[in-house]
């Protein structure tokens, strides 16, 4: 059997906060100074992503004179955000960051955030996941699907 490459859905965080559209800019500072994120998705009121924002779109904004309690995240986030499929290959996703200039990519299925990658986890793949020591195997939802493990120890680091 041929080895099978990684893709999205082996290295993505699995949840993750996303903002409404009409989160306020205080509101979305507080969250993601609570959180160990410096970003997040952006969705519609069907959960549909229409952007991203991050720490660094908070601070245009005040940059700009805008008081973030009087900005919602429609209008400073980045709006037609960069996305991958979870079949997305690792290298893709790679390309994507380097080439866009970005920290993080959601992972969307039907427009629906389901994941999301970022430079941390692409690094953890690189150093500890292209030689998987382990694989889980799921057959709860019907099919076989194999999700490959990072090692506790290099979680931690």
């Amino acid at each position: 059997m041929a080895a099978r490459e990684i893709v999205a859905k082996d290295i993505m965080t699995k949840t993750l906060t996303a903002a409404k559209r009409e989160a306020t800019g205080r509101h979305l500072a507080e969250k993601m100074l609570s959180g160990s994120f410096s970003g997040m998705p952006v969705v519609d009121e069907n959960n549909k992503l229409i952007g991203v924002i991050s720490e660094f779109d908070l601070i245009k904004a005040m940059d700009f004179g805008k008081p973030l309690d009087k900005v919602s995240a429609e209008e400073i986030m980045t709006k037609k955000p960069i996305s991958v499929s979870e079949d997305t290959p690792v290298e893709d996703i790679i390309r994507v960051m380097t080439k866009q200039n970005i920290m993080r990519v959601p992972v969307v299925k039907n427009d629906i955030p389901i994941g999301i990658v970022s430079r941390c986890d692409v690094l953890k793949c690189v150093y500890g996941v292209l030689k998987p020591e382990f694989v889980t195997i799921s057959s709860e939802r019907g099919d076989v699907e194999f999700f490959t493990e990072i090692p506790t120890s290099e979680k931690d680091t």
